[in-house]
């Protein structure tokens, strides 16, 4: 398996793809990168050289990714609770933040369903 920034990529899935298992590259960071490095992307990680490598990991430094995004998304979230900002508030009371309606969704961020007593009627 081959490392880059401290995270192992999957031998045997296209380098394009396995690149995307590092936290905040998506698909087209991920092109980019191969573009700007010079490497095929269709090619499996495999089958990649070491001067190829190289290129990648020299390539994917120029980006903020993993433990340090990580830190700085979680500032932004802490922040944004400290000024008392609408999304904060929502982030402090773990409700949606984009604008979703909660009256009939959003299990996700509220939990498993509370159930009131003589609702029905």
């Amino acid at each position: 398996m081959a490392r880059i920034k401290g995270i192992d990529i999957p031998n045997d899935k296209q380098v394009c793809i396995s690149l995307t298992y590092i936290y905040g590259i998506g698909r087209q960071l991920a092109k980019t990168i191969l573009k700007n490095a010079n490497v095929e992307e269709t090619k499996r990680v495999k089958d990649l050289d070491n001067d190829e490598l190289a290129r990648i990991r020299e390539e994917v430094s120029k980006y903020t990714l993993e433990g340090d995004l990580r830190r700085e998304v979680s500032m932004n979230i802490k922040t944004k609770m400290e000024i008392n900002s609408y999304e904060g508030t929502r982030h402090k009371r773990g409700l949606p933040v984009r604008g979703q309606r909660t009256n009939r969704n959003a299990r996700t961020r509220k939990g498993k369903g509370k159930t009131v007593a003589n609702k029905k009627k």
